[in-house]
């Protein structure tokens, strides 16, 4: 039977007052919990009394800051700067006998994982990934056996639940070594569905995972989510290359010239942009239809094909003596859209860890021989060539 109390309404309590008053007899100014993250105290909404003592208690119901936090998250904003403390958290009305799921501190995850459990009774283990969501932070070592172990230990969850089981992210097996975690804890590893859409199904199946839930997705709405990050992290260095193109493009011997402004100068930022957008957007989107594992190599044909394109409609000329001009901006579309449709090799299923720097160490010096060629005959062409750049 259950010693678990739980506080009877969903009411949020003064976050301060659940989490250094009641959880620990310290008085502390709002907002700077001493138990839970001090940006965002509003969703631990009660405590559970429990063998282990007082545990917070979290909503499952996202409010409006969580969201805005979501949105921030997706644009890179204050990435870093966004986790939970790292600890023993409950859901709904959990026993001694409530399964425990195991996450990572980037609130981003602990969100998309408490919003699915709504009408679930269980205890959270929130390990300190340092931020970082599970699937990296397990590449990295953050999610991993020793953080596992210690992190059960200070806890308490030995007091807190009856039974030896926890349930990992499916996407944290990289990093924990279970028989590793018995050994040294005496909980037994499980590992979850890869969504945490599916783990009250995991649930109510007695821990069972169908093979769907085991397959890892990289849908259209996944690969569309993480575009805005890349277009933030390297947008501002896009716009001051494309804009010093710009004024290159339109500079004479007398100054800025407005003809040039408007031909030379326009296309070569247009050309620029286009090619950030391509590798940066239309790879990512595009990604299973492209040719090739590479991401770099998938980057290369949205690139050689943007160049296609913008030559057929006039943008990079064919003109008789524009030779260079055409030649610098095959190599640089390519070599601009490979580099960032690289940036994705971390976040999608296409690429393993051994793969991600295999590409680095062979498509980077290229990318950056092509990008210097492309850059020196772009400049040659101002001098020698009778088309504007």
């Amino acid at each position: 039977m259950s010693d678990a109390r739980v506080n009877p309404t969903d009411d949020p309590p003064p976050a301060e007052e659940i989490c250094c008053r009641e959880l620990h007899g310290v008085e502390v100014q709002p907002d700077t919990c001493c138990c839970n993250v001090a940006a965002h105290p509003r969703w631990v909404i009660g405590r559970v009394e429990s063998l282990a003592g007082p545990v917070p208690r979290i909503a499952t119901k996202l409010a409006a800051r969580d969201r805005l936090g979501t949105m921030a998250m997706r644009l890179g904003i204050g990435r870093m700067r966004y986790s939970v403390s790292p600890g023993l958290y409950a859901i709904g009305q959990p026993t001694p006998d409530s399964p425990v799921l195991v996450t990572a501190n980037y609130k981003l995850t602990l969100d998309a994982l408490r919003k699915e459990l709504a009408g679930v009774d269980a205890w959270i283990v929130v390990l300190d990934t340092k931020g970082i969501n599970v699937w990296c932070a397990a590449g990295k070592g953050t999610f991993g056996t020793d953080e596992l172990v210690e992190r059960i230990a200070a806890s308490g969850l030995v007091d807190a639940v009856s039974h030896r089981t926890v349930i990992l992210p499916q996407l944290g097996a990289p990093g924990v070594a279970a028989h590793e975690v018995k050994q040294r804890s005496g909980f037994s590893v499980v590992y979850g569905p890869v969504r945490a859409a599916d783990i009250p199904a995991f649930l109510a199946a007695a821990n069972t995972a169908t093979q769907e839930m085991r397959r890892v997705r990289f849908r259209f709405a996944d690969r569309l989510a993480v575009v805005p990050v890349e277009l933030v992290h390297w947008g501002v260095w896009a716009i001051v290359i494309a804009a010093a193109m710009f004024f290159l493009a339109s500079m004479t011997k007398d100054g800025l010239s407005r003809h040039l402004m408007a031909s030379a100068g326009l296309r070569s930022a247009g050309l620029l942009l286009l090619a950030f957008a391509g590798g940066a957007v239309v790879a990512p989107l595009m990604l299973p239809w492209l040719p090739g594992r590479a991401l770099s190599a998938k980057g290369v044909v949205v690139g050689v094909a943007l160049s296609a394109v913008a030559t057929a409609v006039g943008w990079i000329p064919l003109a008789k003596g524009a030779a260079l001009v055409t030649a610098a901006w095959w190599l640089l579309m390519p070599a601009v859209s490979a580099f960032m449709a690289m940036g994705y090799t971390g976040s999608t299923t296409y690429t393993s860890l051994s793969g991600v720097k295999r590409e680095m160490r062979l498509a980077v010096p290229v990318q950056i021989i092509a990008a210097a060629v492309g850059v020196g005959l772009w400049i040659a062409a101002r001098f020698v060539s009778n088309t504007a750049a």
